[in-house]
């Protein structure tokens, strides 16, 4: 999971650039899995005679640009705040309840805040939007991108051009937030514990590029609601704090509604949602066979609505299901289900028993 480095100059400049060589773009960009470590220079696709299926299947990547840039200092002054405010905003709140406690305004705002804007991450930025999963309509597609904007980890499609870019360099030199490359011992652990949980944001890196979402930014939908980030961030802050006035008719229910269904909820999804680029590649099982060191954790299968099961997305990134064992609890793709069930999105793709066991260890 990604957040935003850049400014929206930087973003111009990376993601509404001239595409070269427009002829290497692959519309259906999602990660390669294959077991030949050279072949992450492609992607992996669906194989057409089997539809709903995921299976390898090498076609050729987009060319990209890997040279660093760096970050200024102002941009590096931006992400702290973006992480120091709702921190210390949620400490604040624990003071709040002092001799109050929790009332279900706060609760509710703050439960259904993170349910659907971390939904708008797992199920709409990752699996529908970077690994093309599912496909669903217009309509559906705008209000997934929407949700995951007011998550504040990034327009959508810097978010999902790193996110492919992880996948194609999965814990190798390009990738963007590899905890496993800063060296031996317990020093190096938390170093890369640090770089891949947030510390790559204030790290000189290959910017988001958009030959990497060429397929999504044909999309004029997706491509504005993109770029209107700034105001689906302000408006994740300000809409809880409407919600709670509204209810309780008072000036400091408002603020208390800001407090907790935006800064505190900022702070919970970020730290959850991040944990699967630190945590989910350190620490967990590996029942699949990956060319990589992602991990499967049950806290955060819990916590992340099923994005935690991250060695089996990495074994079989198109899959919509992440989930696969029967005890692995996958909150998006039973909304996915649900969906399905409702006539609201089609071609759900899963791996089938054969994929499974070939990947098995």
């Amino acid at each position: 999971m990604s957040s935003s480095p850049y400014s929206r100059s930087q973003l111009a400049s990376s993601l509404l650039a001239p595409l070269v060589n427009q002829d290497h773009v692959e519309k259906k960009v999602v990660a390669d899995n294959s077991d030949d470590v050279a072949s992450r220079s492609a992607v992996s696709t669906l194989d057409p005679t089997a539809p709903g299926e995921c299976q390898d299947v090498a076609v050729a990547a987009p060319e990209v640009d890997f040279t660093p840039h760096e970050i200024s200092l102002g941009l590096r002054t931006i992400n702290l705040v973006t992480i120091i405010v709702p921190f210390v905003a949620t400490i604040a709140a624990m003071f709040t309840l002092w001799g109050h406690g929790f009332n279900m305004v706060q609760l509710s705002i703050l439960g259904v805040g993170y349910a659907l804007t971390v939904l708008g991450v797992t199920v709409g930025f990752h699996r529908l939007f970077t690994h093309k999963s599912f496909e669903t309509s217009r309509f559906m597609r705008a209000v997934f991108a929407i949700l995951g904007c007011m998550s504040v980890e990034g327009p959508l499609l810097k978010w999902v051009a790193m996110h492919r870019r992880h996948h194609q360099n999965s814990d190798m030199e390009n990738d963007p937030h590899s905890p496993h490359l800063h060296g031996e011992g317990i020093k190096g652990v938390l170093q890369g514990l640090w770089h891949a949980h947030a510390g790559w944001m204030f790290e000189a890196h290959a910017p988001a590029q958009t030959r990497q979402v060429q397929d999504l930014y044909d999309d004029k939908i997706v491509r504005t609601i993109s770029r209107m980030f700034p105001y689906w961030a302000l408006l994740s802050l300000v809409l809880p704090g409407i919600v709670a006035a509204a209810i309780l008719h008072t000036w400091s229910s408002f603020a208390l509604g800001i407090l907790w269904g935006g800064l505190v909820r900022i702070f919970l999804v970020h730290h959850v949602t991040w944990s699967i680029n630190s945590v989910c590649h350190l620490w967990g099982g590996r029942p699949y066979r990956s060319q990589d060191e992602s991990r499967n954790n049950l806290v955060f299968g819990l916590l992340a609505f099923g994005e935690g099961w991250h060695n089996n997305h990495h074994a079989f990134p198109t899959s919509a299901k992440h989930g696969l064992a029967w005890w692995q609890v996958d909150i998006s793709y039973m909304l996915i289900k649900v969906m399905k069930w409702c006539g609201l999105v089609w071609n759900v793709r899963v791996p089938g028993a054969a994929a499974l066991a070939a990947k098995k260890r």
